[in-house]
């Protein structure tokens, strides 16, 4: 099963105007939203801990995550992440 997830094929659709990933493009790249979208539900549940050290938890597990998810993002978006202005027809 982990064949399917280091294959060199983009998950994710280029933006057409500014810098980033559009919508997923295959199941493996709607997994990684849907896990991101859960780990940020779990992590608004420990942030509502009263007590600053679950606060404090809470944003370096964020920081954590949301890093991860942007550096998958950006390896597995086809073409790259660069300026675009839209079509070049």
């Amino acid at each position: 099963m982990l064949h399917l997830f280091v294959g060199k094929e983009p998950w994710f659709r280029a933006k057409r105007y500014g810098l980033g990933a559009g919508f997923p493009i295959r199941w493996q790249g709607w997994v990684l939203l849907a896990s991101y979208i859960l780990a940020l539900a779990g992590i608004g549940r420990l942030a509502a801990i009263p007590g600053s050290v679950a606060q404090i938890a809470a944003f370096l597990v964020f920081l954590g995550v949301t890093t991860a998810f942007i550096i998958i993002v950006r390896k597995r978006t086809e073409g790259g992440w660069e300026w675009r202005w839209g079509d070049r027809r």
